[in-house]
């Protein structure tokens, strides 16, 4: 049996992640052939509970240059809003600048859902949120595991393929996901340009992710 991967310190792992999402950032500035880049459009999928703090945590440590920031949460989510605004204006008190909107949108499943009415709520999901990215445009999908960011991720794969704008999606996988992932991942573990994984067994057992060790 092969040895565990060593665990990072959080604050390796979140330097790490750090360099990954400025890859998208230097991408657009050599596009632009030397000219200063403009602030990132960065979009967020919440989700109730837990995948909120977790997203929340990630984002303290981006810097200015993301923004504005677009967040995106379901219409029955009673908690994110709050927590969003939160930090949102503590975030404002550090940058004077700072950006961002909020947006909901039906939630494509409900806990303990059946997966035939799943599909019909999904994809009605996928036709709401389609409008609405195509009018963010985002550089770059950040999101963590709630349901909701299925079809705001396909949305954003739907415009890259019309030719209309090319998002980079960077998915991490909740920290409480030890040896198995979510749905959210099982689906977008295929999709998204990076995947990111918390515990050495998910690397284990999918190759493609990228393993950083605990992150928030």
């Amino acid at each position: 049996m092969e040895p565990p991967l060593p665990l990072l310190s959080g604050t390796a792992a979140i330097l790490l992640l750090l360099l990954l999402l400025l890859v998208p950032l230097a991408f657009l500035a050599r596009r632009r052939r030397g000219r200063r880049a403009p602030p990132l459009s960065l979009l967020v999928v919440a989700g109730s509970g837990g995948h909120t703090t977790e997203i929340l945590r990630l984002l303290s440590c981006l810097s200015e240059s993301y923004s504005p920031r677009h967040y995106i949460f379901a219409d029955s989510d009673k908690m994110s809003e709050a927590k969003i605004r939160s930090f949102e204006q503590k975030r404002a008190e550090k940058f004077s600048n700072s950006q961002f909107t909020l947006d909901r949108i039906p939630r494509s499943r409900e806990v303990r859902q059946s997966w035939t009415s799943s599909v019909v709520t999904t994809l009605y999901s996928i036709l709401y949120s389609f409008p609405l990215t195509y009018k963010l445009k985002p550089d770059l999908i950040l999101c963590n595991g709630p349901g909701t960011c299925v079809p705001v991720c396909i949305s954003a794969l739907l415009l890259g393929l019309l030719g209309i704008k090319r998002a980079v999606i960077v998915y991490v996988e909740s920290i409480c996901r030890v040896e198995t992932l979510s749905l959210s991942g099982k689906i977008l573990y295929y999709f998204s340009d990076y995947f990111i994984v918390q515990w050495p067994a998910l690397k284990e057992k999918y190759p493609k992710s990228v393993y950083l060790g605990r992150i928030v």
